[in-house]
Order: C-alpha cells, then sequence, then structure tokens
C-alpha cells in the first residue's frame, strides 16, 4: 500500500497520552501501542456505542483489545472519553495505580476482558456476541488482535465457532504491522495470504491501510460487512507509527528506562513537549 498521509493533531494528540503513560511508568510497548492509534480512534470516534459515565450500560458495543500489550493505545482513548482522568496515564504500572501493564476488567472503566495471554481476547468476543444474540441486544464485538498474537490456535478455534455461528455482529480487525516481539512475522511464522485465510474460515473480509482514518472510517461504519457471516478487516499498520526511529524497529516493542534525549525526540516528532 503507498505511505500514509501524515498524521492530523488527533492522531498525534493520542499518541501524546500514550507517552504520558510511558513517561509515568517509565516502561511499556512503545511500538505495539503506536500501531493499533488509528483504528481505536475511529471506533471510539465514530463507530462504538458507549456511555463514559455508565460502562456497564446494556446497550453498549463491546470492544476487545486483545493484544493487551497495546494498552496504551486503549487507555490513551479510554482517558480522552472521559471513562477516567488522564492524571492516571501518570501511575501506568505503579502499585497504587490502576493501569497496569495489561487491562484489567473491573478496575478500569471502560475495560471489557482482561487480556495479554494472547489468543484470548477474540474467543471472550465469540462469547459475547453469542450472549447479545441469545439476550436479543444488537451491540455488536470488536476485537483487536496483533499479527504475532494470530499464531495462537485459538484463535481460529473461535473463529470456526463464530463462522459456524454466523456472528455477523462480530468483528476481528488485525493489527498488521508485520513485526513481532522477537522479529519479522515473515520469518517467525508466515500469515499470508491471510486475507484468504479469513475467507476460508467463512468471514467477509477486507484489508485497507491501517492509519487511513477516512478508509477505517469508511470500512467500520460499514460493518457487519455480510448478514450471515462475522467480518475481518485486515489493517496494514507500522510498528511504532509517528516516531520516525521507533517505526518498523522491533528494538522498541517495549521500552523501559527512557533517556532524556530519546523523549526529546520523541515529543518533537509527535508535536509537543515533555
Amino acid at each position: 500500500m503507498p505511505p500514509s498521509a501524515p498524521l492530523d493533531e488527533r492522531s498525534l494528540h493520542l499518541r501524546r497520552l500514550v507517552m504520558r503513560g510511558l513517561v509515568g511508568g517509565n516502561r511499556g510497548h512503545v511500538g505495539s501501542s503506536m500501531s493499533p492509534i488509528e483504528i481505536l480512534r475511529v471506533l471510539y470516534d465514530d463507530v462504538l456505542r458507549y456511555r463514559p459515565q455508565e460502562p456497564n450500560w446494556s446497550g453498549r458495543d463491546r470492544f476487545i483489545l486483545s493484544k493487551g500489550h497495546g494498552c496504551l493505545a486503549l487507555y490513551a482513548i479510554l482517558a480522552d472519553k472521559g471513562f477516567f482522568d488522564p492524571s492516571h496515564l501518570d501511575k501506568f504500572c505503579h502499585v497504587d495505580g490502576i493501569l497496569g501493564g495489561h487491562p484489567e476488567h473491573g478496575k478500569v472503566p471502560g475495560v471489557e476482558a482482561s487480556t495479554g495471554a494472547l489468543g484470548h481476547g477474540f474467543p471472550i468476543g465469540v462469547g459475547m456476541a453469542l450472549a447479545a444474540r441469545m439476550q436479543k441486544r444488537d451491540s455488536r464485538v470488536f476485537v483487536v488482535m496483533g499479527d504475532g498474537e494470530i499464531n495462537e490456535g485459538s484463535v481460529w478455534e473461535a473463529a470456526m465457532c463464530a463462522s459456524k455461528h454466523k456472528l455477523a455482529n462480530l468483528c476481528a480487525i488485525i493489527d498488521y504491522n508485520k513485526i513481532q516481539s522477537a522479529g519479522p512475522t515473515s520469518e517467525i511464522q508466515e500469515l499470508e495470504p491471510l486475507l484468504d485465510k479469513w475467507r476460508a474460515f467463512g468471514f467477509a473480509a477486507i484489508d485497507l491501510d491501517g492509519h487511513d482514518v477516512a478508509s477505517l472510517r469508511q470500512a467500520l461504519r460499514k460493518v457487519p460487512l455480510a448478514t450471515d457471516k462475522p467480518t475481518a478487516i485486515v489493517c496494514h499498520t507500522v510498528k511504532g507509527k509517528g516516531i520516525p526511529f521507533a517505526e518498523n524497529n522491533p528494538k522498541w516493542h517495549h521500552h523501559a528506562k527512557f533517556r532524556p534525549q530519546e523523549l526529546d525526540d520523541i515529543y518533537a516528532a509527535l508535536g509537543g513537549r515533555r
């Protein structure tokens, strides 16, 4: 796909909120939190039904970040939307804070499932989608997974189940940045042809530029893509998006003990000051 357009101020703002958490904890999954920002932005700005002051409202749509290590992307958008005060980002990974290194249901307002054990979030989403049907609710369930995560067999077991039950209210979104914790997905476990795999498992599947807000908005507003199939959207993204020296760099999958010059360079790239 051609290079994405430069990030706009909304996307830069959300990345600065991610950095607020990274600085607060002096650690975190940098690359993994930067790649899905536009996906979460469009979901929470334009697609999902929710009430920040009533996070357990039964009529809400459900969102699960199955790649729980990228939690700062979720924390940033939840703080931005008023689920909790942004000051909680300053205590990321602190023993007296609510925001841990992986999202925890029941502790963080707006978090629908405790994730981080990879391959678990999508099966939970299948259960939620089935429950919505049984309870005759029109809620939809969106699950973001990492590309390395879908090496897990539990993802494909859940996909078979979703297809069997024709869960049109379920949407799988793959953050396809093509780099997992130990290196390129093409070297560790080749995923291609990825679209064909999802279609073979009975999903209505498309792919797009995961940083193109207009394309994301157009696709996600159309979910379900078929009335008798679950949806899969493969989002081509860049690990570390927005930080030039972290982009496509496996060394920035996780980072700790930031040096002052690193922080200055990151904030310069994101249009802010620390």
